[in-house]
C-alpha cells in the first residue's frame, strides 16, 4: 500500500547499519511519488560509531546510533533530503525532566521495579543528557521526498 506520509520515530537506531538500505527501500516503496517521509532519529557525529557496551547490555540491546554518513548513504538514490533539523542541543533538558519526574514518582513505581533498576535508569537518563549537552548526541528530524517538492519544501519550525 502507498501512503502520503511515512513517519519513522526512533526506529532506525534498532535496524542496524547493514539493514539501513533495506529500511529506506521499504519506506520508499510505501510512499506515494509526491509524499513525504519523516525520519526522526538520535544521531552522532562520532566516527566510528561504537555503541556503549553498558547501554547495549542493559538499556537497548543491539542498538546503533547512526552518523550523518549512514543516513546520507542509505537515502542516496531513493530520496531527496528536503530538510534536516537538529534540535539535540535542547534535548538534554527533556532528559533531565524525565529524570526528575521519574525520581519524583519513584514511591509509586518502586512496587514494580527494584533499586538496581532505579540506579541504572538514573544513570541512563543523566549520561544521555550529558551526551546531548556536550553535542556528542543529536536529535534529528529529516524530511525526505522521492522527487523533490515542487516549489521547494517549507520547513515548519
Amino acid at each position: 500500500e502507498k501512503f502520503d506520509r511515512v513517519v519513522s520515530i526512533g526506529m532506525i537506531e534498532h535496524v542496524g547499519p547493514k539493514n539501513y538500505s533495506t529500511f529506506m527501500e521499504v519506506a520508499n516503496r510505501c510512499l506515494k511519488d509526491d509524499g513525504l517521509f519523516l525520519l526522526h532519529t538520535i544521531g552522532t557525529t562520532d566516527i566510528p560509531c561504537i555503541p556503549d557496551p553498558w547501554m547495549e547490555k542493559y538499556i537497548f540491546p543491539n542498538f546503533f546510533i547512526p552518523n550523518e554518513r549512514h543516513i546520507v548513504e542509505s537515502v542516496s538514490g531513493l530520496f531527496i533530503i528536503e530538510d534536516w533539523h537538529n534540535f539535540g542541543a535542547y534535548y538534554d533538558s527533556t532528559l533531565i525532566s524525565w529524570y526528575k519526574n521519574f525520581n519524583m514518582h519513584w514511591n509509586k513505581l518502586k512496587t514494580q521495579y527494584d533499586d538496581r533498576f532505579k540506579r541504572m535508569w538514573n544513570y541512563y537518563l543523566t549520561i544521555s543528557a550529558a551526551l546531548f549537552r556536550a553535542r556528542r548526541s543529536h536529535l534529528w528530524q529529516i524530511v525526505l521526498s522521492k522527487n523533490g517538492v515542487k516549489g521547494g519544501y517549507e520547513s515548519v519550525r
